[in-house]
């Protein structure tokens, strides 16, 4: 008799249905699994075994073979020992083999016969929900599983208790979803002294999801700008919570199964390496620019970043997408994030500074700003520079508006640009228009016209750059309820896209 369970392998974001056949043949005893499995999933007999065993439950002196079907589709992670365990329980006739083909199933098994549970439940509960069948995990990943409700999720605690509900003993209720999180950072920008030009630019970064970069000296309040961009971002739809949740599924950071409708934040280091921010690595997992899915991705210290890690960053800037190649395996992950990068002009850091800067200037600058390659320089739509703030201003009270009021105004201008955009899928934001699309939501007045002309002449600006101006003046005047946008929105504009630093 082969008996079948069902399970998935993760494709980038998406699961794969993988058949577990299990067959119980007269021969020398042995335990064997085929279908091209890793480390981990060839170890799982031995887990198997141990939790089995531990339930007075002993294996015949047979020869037992399990196949992953297709075999020729790679293995990888701890998550097949359940469906390990039922393929093998429903062979023997202790499961009723019918249920047991109507589940997908995922989990490890400890030698006791725990479930300890793992990644990839969200992406797994969506394949059930497509092909019908109830997906069982362990109770950790049960919350997450839930979110999806198309699917019926059931998650034990033990294996014994998962032997209890087939056979009908203690039936499992089903699983129910984790709680939403929707509270920020609490960072306002109110607390950053100064610096309004830096703020404007970020009111308009977060409007239609632009890339800026902010260039100043040490301590000029870079990193605090940065840290409270998120308090300006509209809280994320449900289409865009679920995408950015199966990411984040996939690398184990949902926390207690809940989905979060705050953008997500990241800020790796600036010694990260190529697989930790693109992807990849011996699973291919998601990087640092997927997991800023939907939200912000801040590099400090931007020009230290090794050079082949910034080149690389210029198509998942372009296309909202990475492809991650191996020889046996192409894997996409998506990454539509806001890239916020901020830089000290120089190695000393004071090229704005007379007084302070090194005997190096201006070639210290022009070498150390040069680490920026022109075509990445080129894609960002923002680029602003931040001077330093005098000490005697820090006791000077708060002034300027607080985030809360900011973020009005940004959703205001995000929800004119849902109405846009709503006929086209993959357009969210102004920075995602292109083409047709593009042309047919910039309409510019006669002056207007006339003004954008005469600045790409007078500045040579490349083709990107003009979409970019065209982008960022549509948002301008979003910010402002314009329909038309007007020289003024197309001059602040060019203000951000011409910066002193570039011709230090």
């Amino acid at each position: 008799m082969v008996a079948h369970a069902y399970t998935v392998a993760f494709e980038g974001v998406s699961a794969r249905s993988v058949e577990v056949q299990c067959a119980v043949t007269p021969g020398l005893p042995a335990f064997s699994i085929v279908g091209l499995p890793d480390k981990a999933v060839s170890e799982a007999r031995d887990r198997v075994r141990a939790a089995l065993s531990s339930m007075s439950i002993a294996l015949p002196s047979k020869r037992i073979t399990i196949n992953l079907s297709p075999a020729d589709l790679p293995k990888e992670g701890s998550h097949f020992d359940l469906p390990i365990a039922l393929a093998l329980l429903a062979a023997l006739d202790i499961l009723p083999a019918d249920e047991i083909e109507r589940t997908i199933s995922l989990g490890e098994l400890s030698l006791d016969g725990a479930l300890v549970p793992v990644v990839g439940a969200l992406p797994a509960a969506m394949t059930a929900a497509r092909e019908e069948r109830t997906l069982l995990c362990p109770a950790a990943s049960g919350a997450e599983a839930a979110w999806v409700g198309a699917a019926q999720v059931i998650a034990a605690k033990t294996l014994a208790d998962v032997i209890r509900h087939f056979t009908g003993q203690s039936p499992l209720s089903p699983a129910e979803p984790g709680t939403v999180s929707d509270i920020g950072t609490g960072k306002d920008l109110r607390d950053v002294k100064g610096q309004e030009r830096a703020k404007r630019a970020l009111e308009i970064a977060a409007a239609g999801r632009h890339h800026i970069l902010l260039v100043g000296t040490p301590g000029s309040g870079k990193s605090m700008l940065a840290a409270r961009l998120p308090g300006l971002l509209p809280p994320l739809s449900p289409m865009e919570a679920l995408e950015t949740s199966m990411i984040h599924s996939l690398s184990g950071l949902l926390d207690e199964g809940g989905i979060s409708r705050v953008r997500p934040f990241r800020e790796p280091h600036h010694t990260a390496s190529m697989p930790a921010i693109i992807g990849g690595g011996r699973s291919a997992k998601p990087g640092e620019v997927s997991l800023a899915h939907n939200g912000v991705l801040f590099m400090d210290e931007f020009p230290e970043f090794p050079r082949q890690v910034l080149e690389t960053l210029r198509q998942p800037i372009e296309t909202g997408e990475v492809m991650i190649a191996r020889a046996n395996a192409h894997i996409k992950y998506p990454c539509r994030f806001m890239l916020v990068a901020a830089a000290n002009p120089c190695r000393c850091g004071y090229a704005f500074d007379p007084a302070r800067a090194c005997s190096k200037m201006p070639l210290c600058a022009q070498d150390y700003m040069g680490r920026i390659s022109g075509p990445l320089m080129d894609r960002f739509d923002l680029r602003v520079e931040v001077p330093p703030v005098h000490f005697t201003d820090l006791d000077l009270p708060n002034s300027g508006e607080r985030s809360e009021d900011i973020a009005k105004r940004v959703s205001a201008a995000r929800a004119v640009q849902d109405t846009r955009y709503e006929k086209h899928n993959w357009i969210r934001t102004n920075a995602d228009a292109d083409g047709e699309v593009l042309k047919s939501a910039t309409q510019l007045c006669t002056e207007g016209k006339a003004f954008l002309t005469k600045g790409a002449e007078r500045f040579g600006l490349s083709a990107r750059g003009y979409h970019r101006i065209l982008r960022v003046a549509r948002t301008i005047a979003d910010l402002d309820q314009h329909e038309c946008i007007a020289p003024a929105h197309i001059a602040e504009a060019l203000s951000f896209r011409l910066s002193s630093f570039e011709t230090v």
